[in-house]
């Protein structure tokens, strides 16, 4: 057997595999008619563009604060608010907490949370609601459950079933066992979670307020329209500015977590 045969079998596995990638790569763009044409075309009016928005108006970041602000407070009471929502779902979602069919009824409601996109929810919560923050932080707050219900009801039942027996065995019921048993264990990684859910919902509060729940993606997409460019860089530097801003301190908040929970 010659060398270059003992590779064509060696790596032969995924020869096939790269093949049929490549091939279903090619035919979702051409389905999508994406092209290198449209792309370089694409990134030459993409400079063009930038130019049209520089420099930023500088005197317009004063009045982009407040509205940045503002999409910070809708990211943390919808975090806030779905962290709640979040644990009670996580309790009636665990085998070790609640019986077969609440908790298959729990996790399938999770599970339906997470089919849909917060902005599918903003936009029937702004029927109801009109247009405003109260409907961006309802959103947020509903888009928590899907993930944090699901990493939350996960962490419960890796717990030490022995603890809870022990508890159980000496009176204690189901209440308090959750309150001095189930929540003292999983503290650390449901404000690890909520913190790196914090992350996400800053980034979506943007979106949803281009979508009508203000803040600075209101902002944003008003000066888009109005066709001011410049204001629109300015917001988009701020934007920019928040968003890293926050993810810096929830990544030095959540790294001091962890390193007390390995002291501990």
């Amino acid at each position: 057997m010659n060398r270059g045969e003992f590779s064509f079998k060696r790596y032969r596995k995924y020869i096939i595999p790269l093949l049929l990638l490549a091939a279903v790569t090619e035919g979702a763009a051409i389905v999508c008619g994406a092209t290198f044409e449209k792309l370089e075309d694409g990134l030459t009016k993409g400079i063009v563009f930038f130019r049209f928005m520089s420099p930023p108006d500088w005197p317009a970041f004063s009045e982009m604060l407040q509205p940045a602000f503002q999409s910070i407070m809708i990211a943390f009471l919808g975090t806030v608010f779905g962290t709640l929502l979040s644990i009670v779902f996580a309790m009636l979602a665990s085998s070790n907490l609640a019986p077969g069919w609440v908790r298959n009824t729990a996790r399938f409601l999770i599970g339906l949370e997470r089919s849909i996109p917060e902005i599918v929810i903003l936009l029937l919560l702004i029927a109801a609601f009109g247009l405003g923050p109260m409907p961006g932080i309802i959103a947020l707050a509903l888009g928590c459950i899907g993930m944090l219900g699901k990493l939350l009801a996960d962490t419960i039942e890796e717990l030490d079933p022995v603890m809870m027996d022990a508890m159980e065995s000496v009176g204690a019921n189901k209440m308090q066992i959750i309150v001095f048993g189930v929540l003292p264990q999983i503290m650390p990684n449901l404000i690890s979670y909520s913190l790196f859910r914090l992350e996400i919902n800053i980034r979506l509060s943007v979106i949803l307020g281009a979508v009508g729940a203000g803040g600075i993606g209101y902002e944003l997409d008003y000066s888009f329209n109005m066709l001011q460019y410049h204001r629109a860089f300015t917001a988009l530097l701020v934007i920019i500015a928040m968003v890293f801003g926050t993810e810096r301190l929830s990544y030095m908040l959540r790294k001091n977590i962890k390193m007390e929970g390995a002291l501990k």
